[in-house]
């Protein structure tokens, strides 16, 4: 669902929070909820949206019309086997945050002045299980497309960014439930929520996809190279891709590109980093990745020059067309000289002949 007009960057800086790759073979599992309320006060009907995402993978979503949380993935389905009633709960607190929602904005709205133009309010809550058994908890908020609020897991307190959200941290600390509640859903019922999404989906989210690696070069204008270092096609998204001079790790002047998805759900990155032409020998890229035996090591390689025969046979078909084209034309104007003068002899002796008579 699109929401024209409305500033979503917290969306998307939560989203890039979502994909951000980690240590290779790290094994985390995470679970991301993301809720958006956009209020035009030029239409009457708040349009708002909620997704769900496991790990990497968009697992559910909120449909407008049956105000019903549904299922994305096939392997959630069979949370319905355990129980019956898990969608309509999930669908009735979904439909309860909306309300939720129209009151929070009505309430920034007062506080701030700002009931006319395009409002939109958001919240990412989530949680992150390592293998290692450490719990991560996210519960932050946007309005208007910028950071907001959050929860600090530590302290118990809510940061405010700005001014503006002063208010709402005061309002909120003073009742002590809503930070007891907040965090007792993050360290208990999302990890649960979690943990039973990953055993349903293991067989899609504890696979193994290897990378596959190559090193490309760009020619700078200044003399100096770019060497590219592209991975492509891995599986889960944690990597560790760096770029080393003489055997060390060398960030200086390396430029990484993210980690990003493909539409099969596989996972693609990038670094670069600038060399002297002359020391392009003692860089190589270093990949390590769950999918991995053993790291990849990577140096550029000169392109091998490969025999195309059939462009070579190609050109000399042209050419030969060519020749016999000009051997055509030739023997065609010889034969068209002949003519042309036998043509032209028989001619002046019709005109000679009368004078000698």
């Amino acid at each position: 669902m699109g929401f024209p007009g409305a500033r979503l960057g917290f969306l998307a800086a939560a989203v890039v929070l979502l994909l951000r790759g980690g240590r290779a073979g790290s094994s985390s599992h995470s679970l991301r909820i993301f809720y958006t309320l956009v209020l035009d006060s030029n239409q009457d009907v708040p349009q708002y949206n909620v997704v769900g995402y496991v790990d990497d993978q968009l697992a559910s979503h909120f449909d407008p019309p049956t105000r019903k949380m549904l299922p994305q993935v096939p392997w959630l389905l069979n949370v319905k086997k355990e129980d019956l009633h898990f969608w309509d709960f999930i669908s009735q607190r979904v439909s309860t945050t909306e309300r939720r929602f129209k009151s929070d904005l009505a309430i920034l709205h007062s506080y701030h002045n700002s009931s006319r133009g395009i409002h939109s309010w958001q919240r990412m809550i989530g949680c992150q299980l390592s293998k290692d058994g450490h719990k991560q908890g996210y519960f932050q908020y946007g309005y208007d497309g910028e950071d907001f609020i959050s929860l600090d897991q530590k302290t118990l307190t809510w940061t405010a960014v700005d001014v503006r959200a002063q208010v709402t941290k005061r309002r909120w600390e003073a009742e002590p439930f809503i930070t007891q509640n907040t965090n007792n859903f993050l360290e208990k019922e999302c990890i649960q929520l979690l943990q039973k999404c990953v055993l349903y989906g293991k067989e899609s989210l504890l696979r193994k996809e290897p990378p596959l690696a190559k090193v490309s070069r760009r020619i700078q204008y200044s003399g100096m190279e770019t060497l590219i270092c592209g991975v492509y096609g891995f599986y889960p998204k944690e990597v560790d891709a760096t770029w080393r001079k003489d055997g060390e790790v060398w960030e200086q002047d390396t430029f990484r590109g993210g980690v990003l998805p493909n539409s099969d759900g596989t996972y693609h990155a990038w670094l670069s980093i600038e060399v002297d032409p002359k020391e392009r020998d003692r860089y190589r890229c270093y990949v390590d990745h769950a999918g991995l035996p053993e790291p990849l090591i990577l140096a550029w390689v000169e392109p091998a020059f490969v025999i195309n025969f059939g462009l070579i046979a190609g050109i000399i078909g042209v050419v030969v067309a060519a020749v016999l084209i000009a051997a055509g034309v030739t023997v065609y104007i010889k034969k068209r000289g002949r003519n042309v003068y036998r043509a032209a002899s028989a001619t002046s002796q019709d005109f000679e002949s009368p004078q000698m008579s």
